[in-house]
């Protein structure tokens, strides 16, 4: 690798996770959308159904398996989008690391040959 292309690689690799930033915003929002729909929905159904106080919870836990699913895929969606935000950090600071060693590199080429 030479400067250029690692300094290419780093300005990709920081523009990606500049978008990175938007899609898990997005994610979590969305994500915080999804829980309150499931806690709204939940409420409602615990209060209609009949019976005792535990057999109520069951009954909404049950009256409201779409909308919990509906969380959960947000929830994993936003994870992975955090995820993939933070192997990208990761990768800038490697990119970072070999640039500093290439560069150190072409520094000293040529020094103390006769």
């Amino acid at each position: 690798m030479n400067p250029v292309a690692i300094e290419e690689a780093i300005r990709d690799c920081a523009n990606r996770i500049a978008k990175g930033v938007t899609v898990c915003s997005n994610r979590y929002s969305e994500f915080l959308d999804a829980d309150r729909a499931y806690d709204q929905a939940f409420a409602r159904a615990y209060i209609e159904a009949d019976g005792a106080a535990h057999e109520r919870k069951y009954i909404a836990e049950l009256a409201t398996a779409d909308e919990r699913a509906n969380r959960d895929l947000a929830d994993a969606a936003y994870k992975y989008a955090d995820r993939t935000a933070k192997a990208l950090e990761a990768e800038l600071r490697a990119l970072q690391s070999v640039g500093a060693s290439v560069r150190g590199m072409y520094q000293v080429a040529g020094r103390g040959e006769s």
